[in-house]
Order: C-alpha cells, then structure tokens, then sequence
C-alpha cells in the first residue's frame, strides 16, 4: 500500500447525525491540514446508543470491504461522565465515558482482525462533545459555554445550560430542520478552521480527537 502521506487519507465519518458529520469533516480536514476522501460505512447512526451497537460492524465491514485508512467518531456527552486526563492512564477504563466505551468497543472489534486491502489494521479517532455537538459550534461565540464550565456546574449538582437551550443558541430554534441545522454547523466548523486552538482549549474532547488525528503519522510513520 502506498504510504498515507503520498495520498489523500480515505475515512470514514461516524457521528449521531448528517448534521454533526457534516460539520466534523470540515473539523477533521482542518487538523489534517490536508483534504480526505470520504469512505461511507455500511451503516448509519441516529443516536449514541446506536452509535455504540454499530461500531464493532462498521469497524469489521471498513476493515474487510473497503480501503478506509481510519474510522472517526464523534458522540455528545449528554449527562455521562466527561472524559479526563485520569482516563488516558494505561489500561484505565470508565464505564460511564462514552469516549472509553467507544475506545474500548473498537479495539476489540479490530484486535484481531487479519491483515486486509494491503494494512494491517485500521486508525481511529473519537471525540466527546460536552454536552453536545451545538457547544462546539458556539465556542467563542458565547463565554458560558465550555467543557469546565460545564464540569464545575455539574459537581455543584446544578445545569449551566440544556442541551435544548444549546440548540435554540446555534440555530434559533430547539428544533431546526435539516438544511437549516447543516448550515450553521458547518458555518461554525468554517470559523474554527481558521484556528482551532480555541476549540481545543475549552473543549479537551475534541482536542482528544485532534490528537488521535495528528498521532496517525507517528502510527505510519
């Protein structure tokens, strides 16, 4: 197989909605550096409990049935637990964190799948968005939304914010239509583009997710 680097990486997006997917290509583009062709799964996903279940599938169908280079999740948090740096130690594993649950689900899924279309496994990269993808898109755009924030409100036992509130913000109203909702989205996902360190800054889900990205070349390298 050709060296990653040589070409444009093939991926595969997985997320609760066409909306966030639409936003997170942009997203994942931009931490690249370089653009991607898209790889479509053999499933689709409406939801994080539905995301869950179909992971280890689309892992096992990309591995053996496509060229993909890598598989990209993103879920929202909801009112689970966050992920932290204590998550990241070895071994370590939580099993209210999404992030570990999807972590967890592909690695056993693809641990011992044989090698397939030239490679001997596939790359992933997962994000957590706290609570939702919507506070990604008004990052910057409003100081009260943020992952510490958020984190701090919930160990006072207290909501910053809803997820609908969240929503009614981005699109001004709690429930957009499709084309309305990809449109903002994806115009938020342009404006951090341009700069994603204050992204990663307040939202250390997505920096997750950028460091999985910019860790595949010292994988390949």
């Amino acid at each position: 197989m050709s060296s990653p680097a040589s070409r444009p990486l093939r991926l595969a997006l997985l997320g609760e909605s066409m909306v966030d997917e639409a936003a997170l290509s942009i997203l994942v583009e931009a931490v690249l550096g370089a653009p991607f062709v898209r790889v479509q799964p053999n499933l689709r996903a409406r939801g994080w409990p539905s995301v869950l279940q179909i992971l280890p599938a689309i892992a096992r169908h990309l591995h053996f049935n496509t060229n993909a280079d890598g598989l990209i999740v993103l879920v929202d948090a909801d009112d689970t637990e966050i992920h932290t740096a204590a998550h990241e130690a070895p071994g370590y594993f939580h099993p209210r964190c999404r992030m570990c649950q999807l972590r967890s689900s592909f690695r056993r899924a693809t641990k011992t799948l044989p090698p397939a279309h030239g490679r001997t496994h596939m790359l992933r990269a997962i994000g957590l968005a706290v609570p939702a993808a919507e506070a990604w898109y008004l990052c910057g755009l409003d100081e009260s939304v943020g992952e510490a924030a958020w984190l701090a409100a919930r160990e006072e036992g207290r909501t910053p914010y809803t997820r609908r509130e969240l929503k009614a913000r981005v699109y001004g109203t709690e429930r957009p239509n499709l084309p309305q909702a990809v449109a903002f989205a994806t115009a938020a996902a342009r404006r951090h583009a341009v700069d994603l360190r204050r992204l990663e800054y307040d939202f250390p889900g997505f920096a997750c997710l950028a460091d999985d990205l910019r860790n595949w070349g010292k994988v390949n390298g």
